[in-house]
């Protein structure tokens, strides 16, 4: 009798740890399906949405790395402000921009190869000296590391520089979405109606 409760103790526990792997598997998978979603999609409403799917996804990968303040910010301001905020702007210019690949190879386009080279590159470097056991000792993590606190004690301190422009980059975007959707040839604007 006694040796049955640690035996129902471990099956709940592996019966937990199973339904966390299912969980971050099917995230992983919508995580990675949603982002080639938003690249492979002609229509950029389309590749918008599939945007939010792979915020709210990269939300719940955070869930289960119990960083419940950086998920929940991921969902408001990402998902809820900033795509929203694209949504509005692909809504209100009515897709008329022309696919960026149009035209065939551009020096972004080889730009955008070449980084991409640099960052698969760096992935494997970091593999290797993991597996090597030559990377730097892990850092020390206290009790209130990423707590709301902290976040914005270094928000409103270290990083309020950076914080502040970022918001003048979002504020000069959206108002720029105004300015180019406003800018409408008037036979265009007779066009669409």
């Amino acid at each position: 009798m006694p040796l049955e409760a640690p035996v129902e103790v471990m099956l709940a526990a592996s019966a937990g740890n199973v339904l966390v792997w299912v969980v971050w598997v099917v995230a992983a998978l919508a995580l990675l399906s949603s982002g080639i979603a938003v690249v492979l999609f002609t229509n950029p409403f389309y590749s918008a949405l599939s945007l939010i799917g792979n915020l709210a996804s990269l939300a719940v990968l955070y869930l289960l790395l119990s960083g419940e303040f950086v998920a929940g910010a991921q969902v408001i301001v990402y998902a809820g402000a900033i795509v929203i905020m694209f949504v509005f702007v692909l809504a209100y210019l009515g897709g008329r921009a022309d696919a960026p690949w149009a035209g065939g190879p551009t020096l972004q386009a080889a730009a955008a190869v070449v980084a991409a080279a640099a960052i698969a590159l760096e992935v494997i470097v970091v593999i290797a000296l993991a597996a090597g056991d030559q990377l730097s000792d892990t850092a020390e993590v206290t009790g209130a590391f990423g707590s709301p606190a902290e976040i914005g004690d270094l928000f409103l301190s270290d990083h309020l520089l950076a914080f502040e422009a970022t918001s003048i980059v979002l504020l000069v975007a959206a108002v720029g979405g105004v300015i180019l959707g406003s800018a409408m040839p008037q036979r265009s604007k007779a066009g669409a109606d």
